[in-house]
């Protein structure tokens, strides 16, 4: 993956993260994506964060 398209999904409560893609002429915000968080072992919210 090309490094300038990486953002970072981070959840507050259990500090996990996830790294995707996000086209950023298309999608100006900042979005939010249910993912599956193992240590709370449930689908939770995760936002995107700063590098």
């Amino acid at each position: 993956m090309s490094q300038d398209n990486l953002i970072i999904l981070k959840n507050k409560e259990t500090g996990e993260s996830y790294y995707t893609r996000k086209n950023k002429r298309k999608v100006p915000r900042k979005i939010e994506l249910k993912k599956f968080s193992k240590k709370l072992r449930k689908h939770i919210v995760f936002k995107e964060a700063k590098k």
